[in-house]
C-alpha cells in the first residue's frame, strides 16, 4: 500500500513538472511570438522590401536580397553534399561507418554557430584571402549539412526492404534501384529535411559576422570581396541603437524573418501531408 502510494506521488510530481516546463516553454515562445508580431507589423510597410538600408533607417531590400544570396549559396554546397551522403549512409556505407557517419552528423549539428563563424573566418577570410563577402554563405553550409544527411539517410531507411528486394529481383544494381525505385517514397522526407536546413540557416547570425560583415548596398554578382547584408544582423544589431527608426527597422526585420520561416514551414507540413497520403493511398 505505500509503494503504491509512493508510486502515485512520485507519478504526480514527474507529470507536474513536466506540466510546468511544458507552460513555461510555451509561455517562452508565445510572449516571443506576440513581441515580434505586435512590434513588427507596426513597424513594417511594403516599402520597406523597396528601399536599401540608410544608415540606421531605410528599407530591408539588401538584407532581404543578400539573405537569399547567402542561403543559395549554402544550399547549392549543402544539399549535394547531404543528399548523397545521406543515399551513401543509408544504401551503401557498412555497420560501422553508417554508425561513424551518423555520430560525426550529430556532432556537427551540435557545434555552436559561433564556433562554426570562427572557423570560416580563419578558413575563407584567412586563408583563401576572399573577405567578407557572399561566399560567407558556405559557412552556412556547415549548419545545414547535418540536417539534410540525416533526413536523407532517415528517409530511406523507412522505404521497406521488400522495395529494394524487388528492384534487385529485376537485376537492377543497387545505384538503379536508388534512381528509379527508392528515392521516390523519401522524396517527400528529403525535401523536408532541406526545407528544414534552409529554415535554420535563415536564422543564423554568428557565422555571417564573421564572414559576410555587412553592406547597406544592394549584393553584387561579386563573390569575394564584397560584403553583405542580411536580415538576422538588422534584427540582432539595430534593436540595440538608441534611435527609434532604427528599433522600428529590427522589428521589421525579424517579422520578415517570421514570415519567410512560417511559409517554409507550412511547405514542409504540405510535402509531410502529401508524402503520407500517397503512402497510405499505395497500401
Amino acid at each position: 500500500m505505500k509503494r503504491r502510494r509512493k508510486r502515485s506521488a512520485l507519478s504526480y510530481l514527474g507529470w507536474s513538472v513536466a506540466w510546468l516546463a511544458a507552460a513555461l516553454v510555451l509561455f517562452g515562445l508565445f510572449d516571443l511570438l506576440v513581441s515580434v508580431v505586435w512590434h513588427g507589423v507596426r513597424s513594417f510597410h511594403f516599402g520597406m522590401l523597396f528601399t536599401p538600408t540608410q544608415g540606421v533607417a531605410g528599407g530591408l531590400e539588401n538584407a532581404l536580397l543578400g539573405t537569399f544570396e547567402l542561403v543559395l549559396i549554402a544550399v547549392v554546397f549543402a544539399a549535394p553534399l547531404g543528399i548523397l551522403g545521406g543515399v551513401y549512409t543509408s544504401e551503401f556505407a557498412g555497420r560501422r561507418m553508417a554508425a561513424a557517419i551518423r555520430f560525426l552528423a550529430e556532432v556537427l549539428s551540435g557545434v555552436p554557430s559561433i564556433v562554426i563563424g570562427y572557423f570560416g573566418y580563419l578558413l575563407l577570410v584567412l586563408q583563401f584571402h576572399w573577405g567578407f563577402s557572399a561566399l560567407g554563405g558556405i559557412a552556412l553550409t556547415l549548419i545545414m549539412l547535418p540536417y539534410i544527411l540525416r533526413t536523407t539517410d532517415t528517409s530511406l531507411q523507412q522505404v521497406p526492404h521488400l522495395q529494394r528486394e524487388a528492384a534487385w529481383a529485376l537485376g537492377m544494381t543497387r545505384s538503379q534501384a536508388i534512381a528509379k525505385a527508392i528515392w521516390r517514397p523519401a522524396a517527400g522526407g528529403i525535401a523536408t529535411g532541406l526545407l528544414l536546413a534552409i529554415a535554420i540557416g535563415l536564422g543564423e547570425t554568428a557565422p555571417l559576422l564573421y564572414t559576410a560583415g555587412w553592406n547597406a548596398n544592394n549584393p553584387s554578382l561579386q563573390l569575394t570581396h564584397a560584403q553583405v547584408g542580411y536580415l538576422t544582423y538588422v534584427a540582432y544589431t539595430y534593436l540595440d541603437q538608441p534611435y527609434q527608426a532604427a528599433r522600428n527597422l529590427a522589428y521589421a526585420a525579424a517579422f520578415v524573418l517570421l514570415v519567410v520561416i512560417l511559409i517554409i514551414q507550412l511547405l514542409v507540413r504540405g510535402l509531410v501531408w502529401r508524402t503520407t497520403n500517397r503512402l497510405q493511398g499505395r497500401h
